[in-house]
């Protein structure tokens, strides 16, 4: 009954990005189907472990971040997903005050990023992650967004192209007691 509320159907629609020949793909989630749920569940524990409960998705919240007004990429390897990048309007957190910070806020210029997960065993093996950013970063572009902009831990921003800048420091970030940044990357 549950799952007819929700209007999830079988399958996922999906668009594939880029594949490769050794099983590895990333794909832009046009709706999530029940096919794909367990999996996304199962990676977001991963973020969860690190920022708590908040970050779970569950079968009653997926669609808040999986839909047409979203940009969701799924990484899979073998058929298994392994990990995922969301990007959400900058203007969809209105209401939050962290966003008014940012000075293009209003502008609908900007993709926050909402999150960007890889299983342990993916991390760092294979350039699956750099892959799944890279085409998050240039589908980003290609849809007329001139900024991306997230929370990361204090000096992770560093690593990240010498245009990125910190906004705002964050001393705790949702019960997360090690400070964050939010930054702002331009995409040129």
């Amino acid at each position: 009954m549950e799952q007819l509320s929700l209007n999830i159907g079988e399958k996922s629609e999906v668009k594939v990005i880029a594949s490769s020949a050794y099983q590895f793909r990333v794909e832009l989630v046009k709706k999530v189907g029940k096919d794909d749920i367990t999996g996304l569940i199962e990676v977001s524990k991963y973020l969860a472990n690190k920022f708590g409960k908040q970050a779970l998705l569950s079968k009653t919240n997926i669609h808040k971040y999986f839909n047409k007004d979203t940009l969701p990429f799924v990484a899979r390897f073998k058929g298994e997903i392994i990990g995922y990048i969301i990007g959400v309007p900058l203007e969809h957190f209105k209401q939050n005050s962290w966003s008014h910070f940012d000075v293009n806020l209003g502008k609908y210029n900007t993709l926050y990023t909402y999150a960007f997960v890889m299983k342990e065993k993916y991390r760092r093996k294979g350039g699956y992650s750099k892959t799944l950013k890279r085409i998050y970063i240039n589908w980003a572009k290609k849809q007329g967004s001139k900024f991306i902009t997230g929370h990361v831990q204090q000096g992770i921003s560093q690593g990240f192209t010498a245009q990125a800048e910190v906004v705002k420091i964050f001393p705790m970030w949702y019960g997360v007691k090690t400070p964050f940044e939010y930054y702002r990357r331009p995409l040129k």
